[in-house]
């Protein structure tokens, strides 16, 4: 099962909590990034495609319930 595939799993409002997480992480990866502290910098392109994929998957669900 694909990330796009679980978070279809969640209401609308899951999937803005999560989108919400996210971005706090991804706030706190740049944060650890200007310090030199990051390790591993792929995760903060990892977190980018993860919150893309919340609001694209939030979209797809904003348009199905309005039909």
């Amino acid at each position: 099962m694909s990330i796009a595939d679980s978070l279809r799993e969640l209401s609308i409002e899951e999937i803005q909590q999560k989108e919400k997480d996210l971005r706090q992480e991804l706030f706190n990866l740049r944060f650890q990034q200007a310090t030199h502290q990051l390790e591993n910098i792929m995760r903060i392109r990892a977190v980018r495609r993860s919150i893309a994929r919340a609001k694209t998957v939030r979209a797809e669900k904003v348009i199905d319930s309005e039909i």
